[in-house]
């Protein structure tokens, strides 16, 4: 294992802030957690595991050890004439994962293409994109205890998945270093196209492809969202809210534009992105944090912001959505430090 000591975590968020960190330590093997965890006197605490750090909003120097999980690998485990189960190593890239699975022909992944982050982190966050979450295709999950370094396989109901939520960030949070995710995928797609302009994007291509899918999502997202190589930002920084059917009814009296799905739970998912338009904020900028000018989702790093800066525009954007349509923003992002 490789250990960086007090090192700029710079290039280890998508943010782009330049806090710093005691130690950071680089795990490539699944045999080199277990024995950083079966001897940890050497490592400081707290731990904090990263993956691309593109869901993190750091506000001070990190005072403890970050853990990189950096296992690469893609393995087809098994494969019958309908489904393949594939796992992939935490520190396989996300979108590398995604291509690759096109590649193959297989479904599942397409529609959440042009996600940034590590394949490790997809559970944790269960990530989600035009209709489909990552849990729809989870298998299992293959983790480390913190505590004592024994391995540990969470089933998908063991996950307790939720609306950009898991165990991971619940009940186990900080306990457990993913290293493997086993995800079921299939050899005949079913593809899911009815959610926002991706139909029409697709249309665009030519036929209805599995190929054509995630090139539909990758033009869209390039539309839309920025590249964390040019501007940083961790995409988007808040959930979108989930409101009551009676809720939503009222609200699309005032707002009959208001962008809603109906949600599993039988609640009604409004768009974050356009309440917090209609409030003024895209484009706004306070000091060198700003809102991006295509989504508003999206809060940016101009080039020389703190994560402070970030966070105090973040509680104005939450003011001003609950003072205009009485509705609770939840930031997506983890903030690390205090505020």
């Amino acid at each position: 294992m490789l250990i960086d000591r007090n090192i700029s975590l710079k290039k280890y968020n998508t943010f782009g802030l330049d806090y710093k960190a005691e130690c950071i330590i680089h795990l490539k093997t699944e045999e080199e957690v277990v024995s950083l965890f079966k001897n940890q006197n050497s490592c400081k605490k707290p731990f904090l595991i990263i993956g691309g750090g593109s869901n993190l909003l750091f506000t001070d120097d990190f005072k403890g050890t970050i853990l990189l999980p950096e296992m690469d690998l893609i393995i087809i485990e098994a494969q019958d004439k309908e489904d393949v189960i594939i796992s992939a190593g935490a520190g396989v890239n996300w979108d590398q994962l995604v291509g690759w699975s096109v590649y193959k022909g297989y479904g599942g992944l397409e529609n959440l293409s042009l996600i940034p982050g590590m394949a490790g982190a997809t559970p944790v966050q269960n990530i989600g994109a035009y209709g489909v979450e990552v849990k729809d295709v989870i298998e299992k999950v293959r983790a480390v205890s913190v505590e004592d370094g024994s391995i540990t396989e969470f089933s998908k109901v063991d996950c307790q998945f939720d609306y950009r939520n898991s165990t991971f960030k619940g009940i186990n949070k900080g306990k457990y270093l993913i290293i493997k995710v086993y995800y079921r995928l299939t050899t005949r797609p079913i593809l899911k196209l009815d959610y926002g302009s991706l139909n029409n994007e697709i249309k665009k291509l030519g036929d209805t492809t599995l190929k054509n899918v995630r090139q539909a999502v990758i033009n869209i997202r390039k539309s839309k969202l920025p590249d964390p190589e040019t501007i940083g930002n961790a995409g988007s920084f808040f959930k979108n809210p989930v409101v009551s059917p009676d809720f939503a009814e009222n609200l699309k009296k005032s707002y009959p534009q208001v962008p809603a799905y109906n949600d599993p739970s039988g609640g009604i998912k409004l768009a974050a992105g356009w309440l917090i338009d209609q409030c003024g904020w895209k484009g706004k900028k306070i000091g060198h944090a700003g809102v991006h000018d295509k989504q508003a989702l999206v809060l940016v790093n101009y080039g020389n912001s703190t994560g402070k800066e970030i966070w105090f525009l973040s509680e104005k954007i939450i003011e001003s959505v609950r003072e205009k349509f009485g509705i609770e923003l939840e930031r997506e992002v983890e903030v690390v430090g205090t505020i």
